[in-house]
């Protein structure tokens, strides 16, 4: 089956660094669905672990956590799909990845793909949305029922793939008032699109950019970029008592500047559930399923915003250097071998 992989870490400007590849075909056992791939997407998750190093693979390392496709097969402990079922997914960054025409993948973090969305429109969403839910209602706590309504939360990287979702979910079924983060245009134009009520600007003190539009403190914070640019501005802008998510290593952030305000910190890693086989690795299932309903009822939107033809390296590489470069706005899909 054709696939696109890497045997060195290279940079992306180098051929290389992404290869188109024939590889053997897996087999579906145990809890395992094979997925033929119709579409896949890309994170920074890819450009991060594709980034150079001096390692060298005998097998080729494929990447891609991000897919939209068919139940070819299923492996004989299989229960809640079969062969021909429509699914999305974001994988298991442990294994290999969704950069291939068939895939493997455990059905517990499997969710039936949005009846109301192409393969490409459903392919945009897996990674982001598991990461977004999981942030918004796993880790800070807010209510997905609107408990938590006319409560302040301050998405930094508002314009991303996460960042995207975020705003929808916070903003739809939270009923948060939303600020959001973007720096362009283009980006802030995108925020609004997706719900927030206020879109400030991420290159200046964001504690600052708050007091300006008439807001001293905000409830919760969902740092998606840089966390230690940001650190001492998310310590002046959160309120007594109120949260701080990140998905962005910190190797600065003095976690005791929270002390008085008891404020608490929580990390978010869409991966945990899956790479540590967690008892309760099935709630990614029900975070798709719950976040297929809601697209499906109008509530959220795809945060597809470019689709590229077909899935092969030299696409993949494009992908990829606009993604280092931050240039991307919204989710990029590949679809098509």
């Amino acid at each position: 089956m054709k696939a696109v992989g890497l045997f060195q870490y290279l940079p992306i400007e180098d051929e290389k660094s992404l290869q188109d590849l024939e590889v053997e075909m897996p087999m579906a056992t145990g809890r395992d669905v094979l997925v033929k791939v119709k579409a896949i997407s890309v994170n920074p998750v890819d450009s991060k672990i594709r980034a150079p190093k001096d390692k060298v693979e005998v097998q080729p390392k494929i990447l891609g956590w991000d897919a939209a496709g068919e139940v070819a097969a299923i492996g004989s402990e299989v229960e809640h799909f079969v062969v021909g079922d429509s699914v999305f997914y974001a994988g298991d960054v442990t294994r290999p990845g969704a950069n291939c025409e068939y895939h493997l993948v455990d059905e517990r973090i499997v969710g039936k793909k949005p009846d109301s969305l192409s393969f490409s429109e459903a392919a945009a969403l897996p990674l982001t949305s598991i990461t977004a839910w999981e942030s918004l209602f796993d880790r800070m706590g807010i209510s997905s029922q609107g408990e938590d309504e006319g409560k302040s939360v301050l998405i930094i990287g508002g314009a991303g793939g996460v960042g995207s979702i975020a705003i929808q979910l916070a903003a739809r079924l939270a009923k948060l008032n939303v600020i959001a983060t973007a720096s362009r245009d283009e980006s802030r134009d995108w925020c609004i699109k997706f719900g927030a009520n206020q879109v400030i600007n991420h290159a200046n003190a964001l504690d600052d950019e708050l007091k300006n539009i008439g807001v001293a403190e905000v409830d919760y914070i969902l740092c998606l970029n840089n966390t230690d640019a940001h650190w001492q501005a998310m310590v002046n802008a959160i309120k007594p008592q109120g949260v701080i998510c990140s998905v962005v290593e910190t190797v600065k952030a003095n976690l005791g500047m929270l002390k008085s305000k008891s404020v608490t910190f929580v990390w978010e890693f869409m991966f945990t559930r899956a790479m540590y086989q967690t008892p309760d690795m099935i709630e990614q299932q029900h975070i798709l399923n719950a976040v297929s309903k809601c697209v499906d009822n109008g509530e959220l939107m795809t945060t597809l915003n470019h689709v590229k033809q077909p899935i092969n390296a030299k696409n993949l590489r494009r992908v990829h250097a606009d993604i280092e470069q931050g240039n991307v706005v919204g989710k990029v899909v590949l679809e098509s071998w």
